[in-house]
């Protein structure tokens, strides 16, 4: 596989590593909304949370654009869910499996 198709993978992946990063995504799983929607949402700082959506944006996972002196911010591409979906999915897999072996001993 091309080096760069892995490299530009490995960015968006490292992009998504982030608690706080995953905690605005989900914020936004129902649509747009405006960064003094977010802070309070996930219980964060103003600046802290700007530093991840500006990444997140640098990353081309998310896009802002101002309305008045409100900063709306919406996720580019809605199948980033469905990443976030398999990972839960093989989180809930892997806990199961572990009850499983739980329940033999």
């Amino acid at each position: 596989m091309d080096e760069r198709i892995l490299e530009l993978k490995a960015e968006v992946l490292k992009t998504l590593a982030q608690p706080t990063r995953l905690k605005i995504l989900e914020c936004l799983r129902n649509g747009e909304k405006c960064i003094c929607e977010i802070v309070p949402a996930i219980n964060g700082e103003q600046s802290n949370i700007s530093r991840h959506i500006s990444l997140m944006q640098k990353n081309h996972i998310i896009t802002t654009r101002k309305d008045g002196v409100r900063v709306m911010v919406k996720v580019l591409d809605p199948e980033i869910f469905n990443i976030l979906d398999r990972v839960s999915k093989i989180l809930k897999d892997q806990l199961k499996e572990q009850e499983e072996l739980l329940l033999k001993i």
